[in-house]
Formats: C-alpha cells, sequence, structure tokens
C-alpha cells in the first residue's frame, strides 16, 4: 500500500486504513541491479531503446531490430537469456500471486529481507464473499509486495495468475484455484484483481497478471485421463456461453497483460497450436494488449505426447504462427532455429512475438533505467499489519455458515467455556493456505484462535484427513463429554485435492464421517463441524443430525484462518458468505465422468452447474446464512417492458422462428437500462453484510437447446446496520443481461417474458421486437 491513504469498501462500509500511522522511511536507492538501460553504462545510455521520452512501440522496433537471430530465439523462453552486449540482463517470466506472491515458480523466492509474504485465502474462498473491492484491493496488495520483492531482487513483475477456469466438476483438484462456477462471477473476480495487481495506469504496469488456463481446462489426473493427453470435446455453445466468458472479461474488462494458452486440446486441436483461439479470438476478437504465453512445457506436449506434429520444428512453428508468443520451457529455444532454416517460420514471426513479450516489459518500466513509482518499496511493505488485517478480513467475508439450527451459533464466551477442538485440520497452518501459495507471515490455527475466546481441550481424532483408522476416536469422544461446546475442524488437504490429483468423490475421507458422528452423539454442548475444502463435499448426513447443530465451510482460509473462524462462531463478525458453486450429492459423480464436458442437461445426464443442472443439492449456489436476518422488496415500480429493435429486418437478425434477435445485430446502445431498486432490511439483531443476487430466467421460447434455469446477472455487497433498510440500484440491460446463447454459439435476445429472480422476489419483463 506504501504510504498512502487507503480505502476499502467492505459491504459497503468504507473502512479508512491509515497506513501512514504505520509507514516507516524507505530508502529510495535501488535494491537489485537495473535489468537495462543503466544511465551509467557508456555503451547503451545513448541506444534508442533506452530513451524513454520515444513511443513504446518506437523503443521496442528499434532494440528488436538490434538482436541476432540466436538472441531473439533465447527471448522467446520463460528464463530469457541476457544480452550483454546491449546491456540487457536475464529475466525469468514466471512468477505466481494466485492469493499472494508466491514461490511456487521460479521467479520468486523467499528468505533474506524477504521470509515471507501475505498469504490470502484461497481464491474459491475470497470469491465467497462477492465483494469486487475486496478482490481488488487484495490485488494491490500482492502487487505493492510482488514490486518490492523484485526491488529486492527476489521476484519478477510477471505473475501468471489468476486462474479463471470455471468450477464445471466438483472433482477437480484445482477447483481451489478458482472463483466457482459461474461465468459472470468468475469474470467479475478476473477482471477486478487483474485491475489490482496491473495498476489503473492505461500504459504503465506495476506488475503484468494473466489470465489461465486458456481453454475448458479443468481435468487435471482422473480415472487414468490426465490432463495432457485429453481432449476436451466443446459445442460452440458450451464454449461462448460458458468455457470463454471469463477469459473475455479478463482481457476486456481487466485489460490484462497475458493468456496462458492449457495442455488439453479442444476438439482435437491443442489450444496452444490453435491460431483460431489465440490469433484471431484473443488478440483479433478480443483485442489483447499483451502476450500470450503457453502452460509450461505445453509445446513439449503436444509434440512428445500428443503426437500434433511430425516433427520438433513444425510444432515450434505451429505454435507461433498459431500466435503464442512466449513458452514456458525450453522447446521454443532448443527447436526454433531449426524452423527458420526448414521455412517453417520467418524471422519476422519470431519479431511479432518479441514485440509483444518486450512491449510488456516496457510498460513494466523493465528498459527505464530505474524502477520509476515504485521504487520506494521495500522490505517493510511486505507482511504489514494492514496486509496482515486484509487477509483477516478477506477470511471473514469469505467464510460461509450452512445450517445453524435453533440459532446455536454464535457461541458465548461466558457460557461456553471450555471448547473441544477436535478434527485432523483443527490445529494445521499450511492446509489453511491452499496450493499456489507461498510462505505465509505468521499462522494462526483454529486451535490457537478458538484458544483466544475459550479453554480449549484438543484432541486431532485422526492422523490427517486420510483418517485412516478410528484409534484416537474415543480421547475425543472424551472431550467432547467435558466440554461445554465441541468444534470439529475436518475436511480435505492437498494430499486429497492438488494439481495432477483429482478427487474419485465428494465424501469425508476415510473415517472422518464416523469420527463425527460419534463426537457428536457424545458431547454435551452444541457441536459445530467446520470444514476445509476447496471443492465441496458431500455432508447430507451431517446436515440431516440434529445433534451437529451448525456447519461452517472455511474453504481454505489463509494465513489468518484460524483466527477468521473462531471470530465467527463466537459472533464477534456476523458470516455473511455465500457459496460459489453447488454442492452435489455422491451420487451425482456416480452418474457423471468427469470427461463429459457438456453443461446442459440431455437424457439420464443432469447437467452441470446451477445455471443447468436438474437434481438434488446438498446445497444450492449462492446459499449461505447469517446471523440476522434479511428481506427483499422493490423499492420502485421498475419497468415491466423494454423494446429492442435490430439495425435492420431481416431473417438473419430477426429470426421469427425463434423469436429472438442477435445481440450482435441488436441496437444496443439506444436500449435503455432497466434500474432495478432493490430494498434490502436487516429484520433481525445483528448488524451484517448480505450479497443481493440478480437471476435472469429466460423466455421458452423457439430457441433450441438453451436448457438454462437461471442465470446470474449481477450481484451486489450491502452492508445493513440491525433494523434498518439500504437501498441497491442494479441496472438491467438487455443486450448484455438478457441474452442467451443458441446452439451455434451465437448470442441472441429472446422476445417474451423475461424472469428476474432476486432473493423470493420476482420480477416479469417483457421484451419485445421494436420493428
Amino acid at each position: 500500500m506504501s504510504c498512502n491513504n487507503r480505502e476499502l469498501l467492505i459491504g459497503n462500509k468504507v473502512v479508512v486504513t491509515l497506513v501512514f500511522l504505520l509507514c516507516l522511511v524507505h530508502s529510495s536507492e535501488s535494491l537489485r541491479p537495473l535489468f537495462a538501460c543503466d544511465p551509467a553504462n557508456e555503451l547503451t545510455r545513448t541506444l534508442r531503446f533506452c530513451q524513454v521520452n520515444l513511443p513504446v512501440r518506437v523503443r521496442v522496433q528499434d532494440l528488436i531490430g538490434r538482436l541476432t537471430l540466436q538472441e531473439k530465439i533465447r527471448l522467446l523462453v520463460n528464463n530469457a537469456a541476457a544480452v550483454p552486449r546491449l546491456g540487457i540482463g536475464g529475466y525469468e517470466w514466471w512468477s505466481e500471486a494466485l492469493h499472494g506472491v508466491s514461490d511456487v515458480g521460479p521467479g520468486a523466492k523467499f528468505g533474506g529481507a524477504f521470509p515471507g509474504a501475505t498469504s490470502f485465502p484461497q481464491v474459491i474462498t475470497t470469491a465467497a464473499s462477492f465483494n469486487q473491492s475486496l478482490w481488488e484491493e487484495i490485488g494491490r496488495v500482492v502487487s505493492d509486495e510482488a514490486r518490492a520483492m523484485y526491488n529486492g531482487g527476489v521476484a519478477g513483475l510477471t505473475y501468471w495468475s489468476p486462474n479463471v477456469n470455471i468450477l464445471r466438476d466438483p472433482r477437480w483438484g484445482r477447483g481451489q484455484e478458482t472463483p466457482g462456477e459461474d461465468p459472470v462471477v468468475v469474470g467479475k473476480y478476473a477482471a477486478s484483481y487483474v485491475r489490482g495487481l496491473q495498476g489503473n495506469g492505461p500504459s504503465r504496469l506495476k506488475v503484468a497478471a494473466c489470465c489461465k488456463h486458456y481453454t475448458a481446462y479443468d481435468l487435471d489426473n482422473w480415472n487414468g485421463v490426465d490432463r495432457f493427453h485429453f481432449n476436451a470435446k466443446v459445442t460452440q455453445q458450451d464454449l461462448e456461453d460458458t468455457y470463454n466468458v471469463p477469459f473475455r472479461a479478463c482481457v476486456y474488462d481487466g485489460n490484462v497483460a497475458s493468456v496462458m494458452c492449457s495442455y488439453n486440446q479442444v476438439n482435437g486441436k491443442p489450444t496452444c497450436a490453435d491460431e483460431n483461439r489465440l490469433k484471431n479470438t484473443i488478440r483479433g476478437q478480443w483485442q489483447l494488449n499483451g502476450y500470450i504465453v503457453s502452460d509450461c512445457d505445453s509445446v513439449d506436449v503436444f509434440f512428445n505426447q500428443q503426437h500434433y506434429t511430425a516433427t520438433p520444428e513444425e510444432a515450434a512453428a505451429a505454435s507461433i504462427k498459431a500466435g503464442l508468443d512466449l513458452d514456458c520451457g525450453p522447446f521454443l529455444a532448443i527447436f526454433t532455429e531449426g524452423a527458420v532454416k526448414q521455412g517453417l517460420l520467418t524471422e519476422n514471426d519470431i519479431n511479432l512475438a518479441l514485440t509483444n513479450t518486450i512491449t510488456v516489459q516496457m510498460r513494466l518500466g523493465m528498459f527505464d533505467g530505474n524502477l520509476g513509482p515504485y521504487a520506494n518499496l521495500g522490505p517493510r511493505d511486505v507482511c504489514t499489519p494492514i496486509h496482515q488485517h486484509l487477509a483477516l478480513e478477506a477470511a471473514h467475508q469469505g467464510i460461509v455458515l450452512l445450517k445453524n439450527d435453533g440459532r446455536s451459533l454464535p457461541l458465548s464466551p461466558t457460557r461456553h467455556r471450555t471448547v473441544a477442538v477436535i478434527g485432523p485440520n483443527s490445529d494445521v497452518t499450511e492446509t489453511m493456505i491452499g496450493n499456489y501459495a507461498g510462505k505465509a507471515c505468521a499462522y494462526t490455527t483454529p486451535l490457537q484462535g478458538i484458544s483466544r475466546y475459550a479453554r480449549t481441550l484438543h484432541q486431532a481424532g485422526c492422523s490427517g484427513v486420510a483418517c485412516a483408522g478410528n484409534q484416537g476416536f474415543g480421547a475425543a469422544e472424551m472431550a467432547a463429554r467435558e466440554a461445554d461446546a465441541t468444534v470439529l475442524v475436518m475436511g480435505l488437504d492437498q494430499s486429497i485435492e492438488a494439481e495432477t490429483r483429482d478427487r474419485t468423490g465428494l465424501l469425508l475421507p476415510g473415517y472422518q464421517q464416523d469420527l463425527v458422528t460419534r463426537v457428536a452423539q457424545a458431547s454435551k454442548g452444541p457441536v459445530v463441524l467446520v470444514l476445509m475444502s476447496g471443492g465441496p463435499i458431500d455432508v447430507s448426513f451431517a446436515k440431516n443430525n440434529p445433534r451437529v447443530a451448525a456447519i461452517i465451510w472455511a474453504g481454505y482460509p489463509g494465513q489468518a484462518g484460524g483466527a477468521a473462524i473462531a471470530d465467527i462462531i463466537f459472533g464477534a463478525v456476523n458470516p455473511g458468505g455465500k457459496l460459489p458453486m453447488t454442492w452435489y450429492p455422491q451420487d451425482y459423480v456416480v452418474k457423471v465422468p468427469m470427461t463429459l464436458m457438456a453443461m446442459r442437461a440431455s437424457g439420464d445426464y443432469p447437467g452441470r452447474t446451477y445455471r443447468f443442472y436438474k437434481g438434488r443439492v446438498v446445497f444450492p449456489f449462492g446459499f449461505g446464512l447469517s446471523y440476522t436476518t434479511f428481506t427483499h422488496s422493490l423499492a420502485q415500480n421498475p419497468l415491466a417492458q423494454l423494446s429492442v429493435s435490430p439495425y435492420k429486418l431481416n431473417s438473419a437478425i430477426f429470426n421469427s422462428s425463434s423469436n429472438s434477435i442477435k445481440v450482435s445485430h441488436a441496437n444496443c446502445e439506444t436500449f435503455p437500462k432497466m434500474p432495478i431498486h432493490v430494498e434490502v432490511s436487516n429484520t433481525g439483531e445483528f448488524d451484517g453484510t448480505h450479497t443481493v443476487f440478480v437471476f435472469a430466467e429466460p423466455p421458452r421460447n423457439g430457441i433450441k437447446g438453451l436448457g438454462v434455469n437461471k442465470q446470474l446477472i449481477a450481484f451486489e455487497k450491502v452492508h445493513v446496520t440491525a433494523g434498518a433498510k439500504r437501498t441497491v440500484q442494479v441496472d438491467v440491460d438487455a443486450c448484455k443481461h438478457l441474452g442467451v446463447v443458441d446452439e451455434y454459439g451465437k448470442r441472441r435476445i429472446p422476445m417474451g417474458e423475461h424472469k428476474l429472480h432476486i432473493g423470493d422476489l420476482k420480477h416479469t419483463i417483457l421484451v419485445q421486437p421494436q420493428l
């Protein structure tokens, strides 16, 4: 945050953080050698690419014109080689910052002046806050720490985050990295987080973000099928309606500096060799201002494992011609020169790729001869009290209350003076930060957090989340009998769900369910079940067990997760999180193979996500309880009718059989936006935050294969004090919000009655053609 005031909107409350009270004097001296264009270097200071007063494009072309072919080729890979004769240092492109600066990639390392960085909740937990301002603020803090570490010589400026694939299947091991199953939510998260990371300057970048993995990538290793060999068979309808939506939002709304193509094939073609997806769509239609990078060794994978080309030179040429600018891995450094010599590739093709990567480096200030406006950031800007408090606040906002029978929660520190804290996740540290995490500043475990409120009796019950035996159950039952209340902290960790590791089922592992049931039966006080996980878990047994008074989903809540869990259990914080994904029953995964990419239900196939799934759920998307109660009403009478006009009337634009108008052929700029004013009343005894969801249900007219139940078009976080009311305005745009995708992948506005769902409210809008 540096030494400035910073305001953060938290559920429509403005919290002013007086950072200057905690700031110390920073040295403005550079802590690392200059990457290029050192003013003290007689050799390079007069070169045109070092002249900051010239346009970036001129500087980039000047630099490329000075490079030999061999030097250019060594810049096509993540560990780009130095060019000493031009005063340019080597650079590692691969750094990670999914929810804090991470040392998963080789670009960032901890130690010395930077022993750790703030570790925020895993993305799936932060997404459950449904708070766009929080998402952006976390990005700003992460980029402060990233810049500080870059200045210290231990990190890069190009971060291959966020992951914006949707959580299509509940078994996916990397679902924890995503903002959930809804493409609109994922897209808004992506744009918010990217803006926070990159800064708001139109040309300068604070750090360069990357949206990954494009596209239809959501299977790692399931039932003998792995991501390196998987061919995702996806309809054009599902690509346009689901899989590509977050990537388009990331480029359009977030102005992201990079997009990463994935390992898998889509409809028989590797994504990193697909000119239509890379050059025509990302750079052409979406107008990416940045570079396209492969997932690590993707080019090698589509040659050696998918056997897409006959020779490695053909693979190198195919990827670069398709629009790939940077290879994570050595493949292009080894085989690109041969591709040029064989006539498969021209030097100009390489120049175009370098133009995109070097332009990003220029925008980052790496060729400016100094560290620019962020030069003052250093070790004292990492793990600051303000940053760590934001990690706690993010955990507070993301934790979801799923059950609270008889208002058993919050517990009372005066009535519940002794608490049994039981379970394999009850005293964990690294489990709380999930994957793609770095070294946390510090940890507060659930046991430590609860110990701040009550005397604790601690028993793990199981040795790890695999819970392979019941030897510890007796001691756990004894603790529950002695305590005034019992908190069971159960769930998953990276041994169960992770990159390269998909789940086979949705139940708690091993004997965990038995432990919960036995302890609940033995406990003399209320029993609270806390679940740590990225993906959903079928806990129907606990939901239906009257001995389990409350259920909390904490996701992977970050370094302060234990404090946040305890604050919610004891009522210091009122939970306001909502589930960003559907929780399915175990029999769902028995019926549905992970390899089936179709979103829509058909025949015996029940479909995927709340938008298309036809079946029973354990907990629905958007579900989450509070210690207070909220009601909705329409503050004003909204319009009941909208007229949509096409540019001209013909069968290609207005289709009478489907009774719809193509969005691309509609006069969207002239349509009135319909304001919906929702009055949210807090009718309970606690102050609280609430998420207003606005869903649209399209008319059932002649458009074939829609299959959609409803789709989220807007969400707003609002803070309402007990007994008060707040009004939230949502502007409904016919082109943006009421369109659906037909079987050919074309977005259309159906004519007829569209139903808006806002909590228990329903409002109907009649959309008619203005012909």
